[in-house]
């Protein structure tokens, strides 16, 4: 018999104890901290806690500047104690899990993984997760304040299936959480900890780290290297200390935040959301055209070969203030029309500055319309009195 959903959806808080998520990405009193984020609250110099994906973790431990450039230019750590795994199980697993996610499940390597969207049958994006195969094992990554509700979701289509979703890392004295490793160092400094990395993004190995095993994922990139490093809670403060001995600067959630922006990927529930269809957020990589039928697949192979959707999540990079997040973005007038007012083009999603060696410079994700996108011109904007630009990046920036 499989697990009921209320035992599903506990996760690690400190030893001995757990709590439940809601689908409002609160617990029952506050979010809990991550399994980092308690190690480093009794420090003599505790950093700040704030939200992430429905957990606290770390805010910053060092000036922005310095977590920025530790992030673009060499190497940083941090926590991803917001990431759960799920364990798929049973005879059907690859048939089922194939049918309910938008990127290939039958065909992944042996220690491949692949980034996909849950739909709902009208093709609209129900969140987004990460499949990864191990051996015959199937696994899926979603962040803590997704769990509940794609897991009913996922549920909701076990029906005649032998198929059993089970979490991971929840065992009393086996708990597991997440660490990220980030920068174009990245790679070196896994080499000086003996754990050298997957060469290419979306692949997968574990290592024996001081008699325990560890899972390294390297995944989804677009300008720098990113890894994710699977430790027993145990050995947290020990590896957390080693990396940092290894080269690697701690950062907090602020500036893994800020550069994500600047990367261009974007996130569920901030730039993508249930009314978007997955061509409208540009993230190709989340879909396969061959696979075979899956839930929502009818809408998103009507797209591809009847026409284009009218709107596109973009990156871009701005010249002038910091808009909020919600600012309008406005065509410029028409050829020989320069006292027309400028028409919407489309809606800034997420923002952020980042201070670099070469100077300021401020990044944006934005959902743009498609006939706006073509004109390949610069976009306008205000924040309060003062007026800016928006440029349409054609790739990820060069930090």
């Amino acid at each position: 018999m499989r697990p009921q959903m209320a035992q599903w959806l506990y996760f690690w808080a400190r030893p001995g104890k757990s709590t439940i998520f809601m689908s409002d990405s609160t617990v029952s009193n506050a979010p809990t901290p991550t399994p980092l984020a308690h190690l480093t609250q009794a420090g003599l110099r505790p950093p700040r806690l704030v939200e992430r994906y429905g957990v606290q973790t770390p805010e910053a431990f060092e000036p922005m500047p310095r977590e920025i450039a530790a992030l673009a230019r060499s190497a940083a750590i941090f926590g991803k104690g917001w990431l759960r795994r799920i364990a798929v199980r049973g005879e059907d697993r690859f048939r089922w899990l194939s049918g309910m996610v938008t990127n290939t499940v039958n065909d992944l390597g042996p220690q491949n993984g692949a980034m996909n969207f849950a739909l709902n049958a009208q093709g609209r994006i129900l969140g987004d997760l990460c499949v990864w195969r191990e051996g015959d094992e199937l696994t899926l990554e979603i962040a803590a304040n997704q769990v509940e509700r794609l897991l009913a979701h996922f549920e909701h289509f076990i029906i005649m299936d032998d198929v059993e979703l089970a979490p991971l890392g929840e065992e009393p004295g086996a708990e597991e959480t997440a660490l990220g490793l980030v920068g174009p160092e990245a790679a070196s400094v896994l080499e000086r900890m003996g754990l050298k990395g997957p060469g290419e993004p979306m692949t997968s190995y574990r290592r024996e780290w001081n008699g325990r095993n560890l899972l390294i994922e390297r995944g989804f990139g677009t300008a720098v290297p990113r890894y994710t490093i699977w430790t027993p809670v145990a050995r947290l403060e020990k590896l957390w200390y080693s990396f940092s001995t290894a080269g690697a600067t701690p950062v907090g959630a602020a500036a893994v935040e800020a550069f994500r922006v600047a990367e261009g990927i974007p996130a569920y529930g901030i730039d993508i959301a249930e009314r978007d269809l997955p061509q409208e957020t540009s993230q190709m990589h989340t879909l396969h055209f061959n696979k075979g039928c899956y839930l929502g697949q009818e809408i998103v192979e009507r797209i591809r070969s009847r026409g284009n959707v009218h709107r596109h999540l973009r990156q871009l990079e701005l010249d002038g203030p910091l808009p909020p997040v919600g600012t309008e973005l406005t065509a410029g007038p028409a050829e020989g029309k320069p006292d027309e007012e400028g028409k919407p083009a489309g809606t800034i999603t997420s923002v952020t500055e980042l201070q670099l060696e070469g100077g300021t410079r401020r990044f944006a994700l934005g959902m743009i319309r498609a006939e706006d996108e073509a004109r390949h011109k610069p976009l306008r904007y205000k924040a309060g009195e003062a007026a800016g630009s928006a440029w349409i990046l054609d790739g990820p920036p060069i930090f």
